[in-house]
């Protein structure tokens, strides 16, 4: 299959030395091949010549060369709609980095394209193949700890909001559009229940038009609760995630370099007749005194990794008509009606009540 790469920034790259590169190494039966790639900085394409790639003299020359079957389209998020629609007129299967539009109403006129065009278009969601979220996924289906009621979902950073255009508004910028929708979807693939409500505060410490970090809480039918939380300024890291359950509780807190650690404490007693209170602050508390190691019992976290090849397996094999693109048009949607919610709440201070 020959992709060619409109946008060949950081994103860009990744799409050819990692993600083509880790499914031809476990696909060399089929392969990727990348047809070329094509980008407004003279910059990155004298990088990309130098990895011996073919540089486009622009969008439309890849539209019309016939033997391109699929574009990926990595370029400022505020340009992923006039892309994918000139893409999909031109016949071409469609891979749009995240954010896929700045809004809902972007992301329907996407999908209406390419199914009018009849190709294949997907965002490139691929955090859903992470080894912290499939290990904590996996934990909660097992239900060792029980019926799982509450999940915390955090990624914290201390380095402010990266790069130029992710400070400008009106090119997509922002946490809630750059990281906001991998937690979110994430989230909904977690609980595959009707939403219920949505609070949620935005953070602009930074100083700039967008916001720098945010605090989600969302609410389930069955009164789960789910919180996501971003952050650009924290200099002390919590944990990635924490799941409250009803037998016991888990955290994962390192997820960086494939490193996946973490624990769960599962609850053996649940009414301790021996507990004793203990001096708290300036009082004394039983509530909240640490239990006795014989009512727990700590257990290992057992980390599950994620397939790597996973996106693109799945696209080849739904290019060629073998299976369906797991990443469906109505995940992706509701995904953006929950950030458009989280904004509304956060302009208003209210809590947003509404069932989808």
């Amino acid at each position: 299959m020959r992709i060619a790469i409109i946008g060949y920034g950081g994103m860009g790259n990744f799409h050819y030395e990692k993600a083509f590169a880790r499914y031809n190494n476990t696909e060399p039966d089929e392969l990727i091949e990348c047809a070329g790639i094509y980008d407004i900085s003279e910059e990155r394409c004298e990088f990309a010549r130098g990895l011996g790639l073919r540089v486009f003299g622009s969008a439309e020359e890849i539209f019309a060369d016939r033997s391109i079957e699929a574009v990926v389209i990595a370029t400022p998020n505020d340009i992923h709609l006039p892309y994918v629609l000139a893409a999909a007129k031109a016949g071409k299967h469609i891979i749009v980095e995240k954010p896929a539009g700045l809004g809902l109403d972007e992301v329907k006129r996407m999908y209406d394209a390419a199914e009018a065009a009849g190709v294949l278009f997907t965002p490139h969601q691929n955090r859903r193949w992470d080894d912290d979220y499939i290990t904590v996924k996996e934990l909660i289906s097992k239900g060792s700890l029980g019926e799982c009621y509450r999940i915390e979902s955090r990624v914290m950073g201390a380095n402010g909001i990266p790069g130029e255009w992710r400070k400008v508004a009106a090119q997509g910028g922002g946490m809630m559009l750059d990281w906001g929708v991998h937690l979110i979807d994430q989230m909904l693939g977690f609980i595959k229940e009707e939403v219920t409500s949505v609070y949620c505060t935005y953070s602009y410490r930074a100083g700039e038009e967008v916001d720098d970090g945010f605090a989600l809480e969302v609410g389930f039918k069955s009164g789960k609760t789910y919180r996501v939380v971003v952050d650009t300024n924290s200099f002390v890291e919590l944990p990635r995630w924490q799941l409250y359950c009803d037998d016991g509780t888990a955290v994962v807190t390192d997820w960086h370099n494939f490193k996946v650690e973490g624990r769960s404490v599962r609850c053996l007693v649940r009414k301790d007749d021996k507990l004793e209170g203990v001096s708290a602050g300036n009082g004394f508390t039983k509530t909240m005194a640490r239990r006795r190691s014989e009512t727990v019992e700590v257990l290992p976290l057992d980390v599950v990794r994620g397939d790597k090849t996973a996106f693109y397996r799945n696209f080849v094999e739904a290019v060629r008509g073998r299976e369906a693109l797991t990443i469906k048009r109505g995940e992706i949607e509701r995904v953006f009606k929950l950030m458009e919610l989280a904004k509304l709440s956060s302009d208003t201070r209210e809590v947003i009540k509404e069932s989808f």
